[in-house]
């Protein structure tokens, strides 16, 4: 009986947890959206330079800068360096949460951005969404947690209990 109980709260606590993995995938996507369009914006000026003057080319650009004579020139070089990996990144992560839910969700558990993904936690708010996406990932971790707990007490079990031929030779 209090093997049944233990089992609905895992399942309930893993079912809660599960529910606020589609609220925390889509919270760390609008975030990953925000930074890159301020990186885009900042970089503006820059890609339009790139355009005019080195048909597009935006490390042809930085290199142009990186090996002037100016040294404020070269400084200026390294900023823009600094910006465009910014945007780089910002634009591989976009692309990691703008897939369907299973690889997004995937992307943000492997393999998101460690700056990102911490902004993220800290900012975080609990929702409920009670979306397709919500009930399936909610009752999908629910149901693993309440079988990875029945599997460790069916092991503790295993272990405690006497083999026949032990209980036959006493």
């Amino acid at each position: 009986m209090i093997r049944d109980y233990l089992r609905l709260i895992v399942f309930a606590a893993g079912l809660l947890a599960g529910v606020q993995l589609p609220g925390f995938v889509d919270q760390y996507a609008k975030r990953v959206d925000a930074h890159y369009q301020e990186a885009r914006r900042n970089f503006a000026g820059f890609q339009d330079t790139a355009d005019r003057h080195f048909n597009g080319d935006v490390d042809a650009m930085i290199e142009h800068h990186l090996e002037s004579a100016d040294v404020v020139f070269r400084e200026d070089g390294a900023s823009i360096r600094r910006l465009w990996l910014r945007v780089q990144l910002l634009t591989q992560e976009l692309a990691g949460v703008q897939q369907p839910f299973l690889k997004r969700s995937a992307h943000v558990l492997f393999h998101a951005n460690d700056e990102l993904m911490a902004e993220t936690r800290v900012n975080y708010t609990y929702v409920v969404p009670l979306d397709q996406e919500a009930v399936i990932s909610g009752i999908g971790i629910g149901v693993l947690a309440a079988l990875f707990a029945e599997l460790i007490l069916l092991g503790i079990a295993r272990l405690f209990r006497r083999s026949p031929q032990a209980v036959r030779r006493h």
